[in-house]
């Protein structure tokens, strides 16, 4: 499995000049490539290097023959369209920030760990730089146990960073004895089958105070307020992360610990299906749920926990008890029943149920009235309602 190790640089002053000027030399060729991309109608890698690599190289002396083969590559991605490999993205030309990343392979940038003092050698305009740099324990073993592919040199906040790309060793999933389902919300952002619920209230309470922060200080418009704009910028982002790192470590751990799979909903492309009041689309779209959904599938590899895709379809309509499907079954957002048997539990929990049958039968979710085949065992933990007729329950 690739994965990522950021490092720290530990920069003097010449450097950052240096690294900085590196930078905006690079991106100003990667602006210049797009040109020629778009007058020529010429996206492909190789055929952009075949044309017009003598030209590039005339018009930019300062940079490597490498460093411009690296920013003929970050042109074409640029110009392919996300998800799509090999599809082309021609709607806009494609512009570039002068301090924007710039990719490094093992031609121009080496590693040496196995010493006091952590040094990386990296090309510059001005010539290679030897830069120390912070490396924790975990960034240590990625980076010594293998690289692979490029690493990506990132300007952020005044700070110079390293993310590269490193091959960690996956261990072969175990064979589940069951599932854990998982239903991911923005009220509670993971509610689990065995009933743990991660609450959202925290993470939305931050969100709010954050916008109204950011709205006082733009109406105030001086420019220590736009000073402390620039220190807000990106802390919800990284809040946001570290409790998606959180979930999704616990989540883990509890499927490794009853020797369960994971089920996940497959919930590509849900911003454009589902429609919202204007006064939630905020905090719609703020929803990192791909974010938890990677976390937890990289964690997963990683401990040895298989990991399964299912379609959500009418998880949270259908009654677990006796498989009726119907919108009239979700009483309101937090609670569920079932308009035929009178089962009754906490909506999210129902959900998650739901997903840990469908992964554990292997097929899709059925839209019929009836789904039979989902164990009524697993509803056990529930208490019939609503006048519901004697059910014999396991």
């Amino acid at each position: 499995m690739n994965l990522i190790a950021q490092v720290k640089l530990l920069t003097t002053p010449d450097q950052v000049s240096a690294l900085k000027r590196t930078l905006e030399t690079a991106n100003a060729a990667c602006g210049y490539i797009s040109d020629l991309a778009w007058e020529h109608h010429c996206f492909k890698r190789y055929e952009l290097q075949k044309r017009f690599y003598p030209k590039i190289r005339q018009k930019f002396p300062d940079l490597s023959s490498q460093v411009v083969i690296r920013c003929i590559a970050k042109v074409t991605d640029a110009y392919t369209h996300p998800g799509h490999q090999g599809k082309l993205d021609r709607k806009t030309k494609r512009a570039f920030k002068p301090h924007g990343s710039i990719s490094y392979d093992q031609r121009i940038l080496s590693w040496r760990t196995k010493q006091d003092e952590p040094v990386v050698s990296i090309w510059s305009v001005e010539g290679r730089l030897k830069i120390l740099f912070a490396l924790g324990p975990r960034q240590k073993a990625r980076i010594e146990q293998g690289l692979r592919g490029a690493a990506d040199l990132i300007y952020r906040d005044g700070t110079f960073y390293l993310h590269q790309v490193c091959e960690v060793e996956e261990p072969d999933p175990d064979d589940p004895e069951g599932w854990l389902g998982i239903d991911l919300g923005i009220v509670n952002l993971a509610t689990t089958s065995d009933g743990d619920t991660f609450s959202g209230k925290a993470l939305e309470a931050r969100r709010q105070w954050y916008e109204q922060r950011r709205a006082i200080l733009q109406s105030v418009g001086t420019r220590s307020a736009k000073r402390a704009l620039m220190k807000l910028s990106g802390r919800f982002a990284r809040f946001q992360k570290h409790v998606n790192h959180c979930i999704s470590k616990a989540l883990v751990g509890a499927a490794k610990r009853t020797s369960c799979g994971i089920a996940l909903e497959d919930l590509r492309g849900i911003r454009k299906r589902v429609r919202v009041r204007r006064g939630q689309r905020t905090r719609h779209h703020n929803w990192a749920f791909y974010q938890l959904g990677q976390f937890v599938t990289y964690k997963a590899r990683l401990a040895g926990v298989a990991v399964t895709m299912v379609d959500p379809g009418y998880t949270s309509q259908l009654c677990p008890l006796c498989g009726h499907i119907s919108r009239a079954n979700r009483k309101s957002r937090d609670w569920f029943a079932c308009s035929s048997c009178g089962f009754a539990a906490p909506a999210d929990h129902v959900a998650a149920i739901n997903i840990a049958a469908r992964a554990d039968v292997d097929r899709p979710m059925d839209s019929t009235e009836e789904l039979k085949d989902i164990p009524l065992s697993i509803a056990a933990p529930f208490e019939v309602r609503v006048n519901a007729p004697q059910l014999a329950v396991g």
